[in-house]
């Protein structure tokens, strides 16, 4: 059968009508209810169409649900460790101001990264001290959360070798192992639906949200040998000190919030950590030691289990470290975009 003209241009016009729909971003809402953008469809960008790409290594889509704007944007699946929220190598911490520095804490001990009436989370730390050293080196093993009367917890699982075949990642919720099955996309959702476990990649890589409050990217990785070498901390050949690259965004904050990360969301904070200096150490043992990975009981923790995140009397909204900068956007709050 041959095609008349008027067949030919019908099946170009519904190639191109096929191929905009498969280009076109998803639509994507914000479902926080206090947000102005509450429940307003949009659609994702060009650079990011997608809310969970099947690529591990694509853009995800998300909307910030504290802008007036109401706009998607664009930000790794993974953390990013040059973006404020970040908490990655030994440990290297960045700010909500955007300034970097390093909090040491040490081997074998918990403390609190964020504490807020409704929100708290703490890192467990894992390290060596090599004769002739006068502290640990220290990496993030593990992060614990408490929300309301919900627990969750992700670590690292040890490895004496490292295999990126093998996943490393264990999860627990209110005192239970949980499964999430390796592969993308892989998702475990809490009943009540205030937790979520989203596999980033296959395996070793994930994203969780406590819904309204925050949300966290995490990455298992090795002490490499020649991380090793480079800075001397001299890893035992029967342990590669798996640890997590962390990033944190936030959705809301109280303007009182504390923890070694978190209070540098304050709004009058003022970081000791100087920018330029190659190597600001903070201190704050004593004061955000916690006596397990789901305990609120440091010195300057300020966690309610009776609050919960619906309950936010004095929040305001905190927006750093996932911006993306290929738009040319800026994200306000004081971080711009520079190519």
């Amino acid at each position: 059968m041959k095609l008349s003209r008027s067949h030919g241009f019908l099946v170009i016009v519904l190639l191109s009508v096929c191929g905009l729909a498969q280009v076109q971003g998803a639509a994507i809402s914000c479902f926080y209810k206090g947000s102005p953008c509450f429940l307003k469809k949009m659609t994702c960008p060009d650079e990011c169409p997608s809310t969970s790409p099947s690529d591990s290594k694509a853009k995800v889509c998300y909307v910030n649900c504290n802008s007036p704007i109401c706009t998607p944007e664009c930000k790794n699946k993974k953390p990013n460790c040059n973006a404020p929220g970040a908490a990655c190598l030994d440990p290297r911490f960045i700010g909500g101001d955007g300034i970097v520095f390093y909090f040491h804490g040490k081997s074998h001990e918990q403390f609190s990264l964020v504490s807020d009436p409704h929100i708290q989370i703490n890192a467990r730390f894992i390290g060596l001290r090599p004769a002739g050293r006068i502290r640990d080196y220290t990496w993030i093993q593990a992060l614990g959360v408490l929300s309301g009367s919900e627990s969750f917890s992700i670590e690292a699982t040890r490895a004496a070798k490292w295999d990126s075949e093998m996943d490393h990642l264990r999860f627990s919720y209110n005192g239970n192992e949980l499964t999430v099955p390796e592969g993308t996309p892989s998702t475990w959702h809490s009943l009540n639906g205030d937790f979520k476990v989203e596999r980033s990649a296959s395996k070793n890589s994930a994203a969780i949200t406590i819904r309204g409050v925050a949300e966290i990217s995490v990455n298992v990785v090795p002490v490499t040998k020649e991380d090793s070498l480079i800075h001397n901390y001299q890893i035992p050949s029967d342990d590669c000190f798996a640890h997590l690259e962390v990033q944190f965004r936030f959705l809301s904050l109280s303007p009182r919030v504390e923890g070694v990360l978190s209070r540098t969301y304050q709004p009058d904070f003022e970081n000791p950590a100087k920018p330029g200096i190659a190597m600001p150490v903070v201190g704050g043992e004593d004061k955000y030691r916690t006596s397990s990975l789901l305990s609120a009981d440091c010195a300057a923790c300020i966690f309610s289990p009776i609050m919960h995140p619906d309950q936010k009397q004095d929040s305001m909204a905190m927006e750093y470290g996932t911006l993306e900068c290929t738009g040319g956007a800026t994200s306000g709050n004081g971080i711009v975009c520079r190519r």
